[in-house]
């Protein structure tokens, strides 16, 4: 038996589909959602834990990639590079769980990485590339 924390990123088209339940329910699985955001007509993210026998745990991953879900492990973490951060606030709006906010005093922007779910918005906006992914 074996445990794994994973993030999807699912494609807009995807969002209404049952792939989740079709995971479980075909692959001998067991999830816990720890996170998820969906919006219709965008794009869905959700952290999952995914438990089950090794075998239907690697037929499940499979079947998400053949469906067009996007797989990242939690593993992946989002790092802020102060140097490099203007604290411009471009981030702070596209992030879905608030991991970025800015500080109603001092104007700078706050990082909350136990909030982060690794989504990557915040890398592939940030005007100066102070969000990095670290592996």
């Amino acid at each position: 038996m074996i445990s794994k924390r994973i993030v999807l990123h699912f494609p807009h088209r995807l969002v209404d589909q049952p792939i989740v339940y079709k995971l479980v329910k075909k692959h001998n699985l067991s999830f816990n959602i720890l996170k998820a955001y969906v919006t219709p007509q965008e794009e869905g993210l959700m952290v999952l834990e995914l438990i089950g026998e090794e075998g239907d745990y690697n037929r499940g991953i499979e079947y998400l990639t053949s469906c067009g879900v996007k797989i990242q492990p939690l593993s992946q973490d989002v790092i802020r590079n102060e140097v490099k951060c203007t604290d411009c606030g471009v981030c702070v709006p596209i992030c879905p769980t608030g991991a970025l906010a800015i500080d109603a005093i001092t104007r700078r922007v706050h990082f909350y990485d136990n909030k982060c779910i690794a989504c990557e918005h915040c890398v592939k906006i940030c005007p100066t590339r102070a969000m990095e992914v670290r592996f």
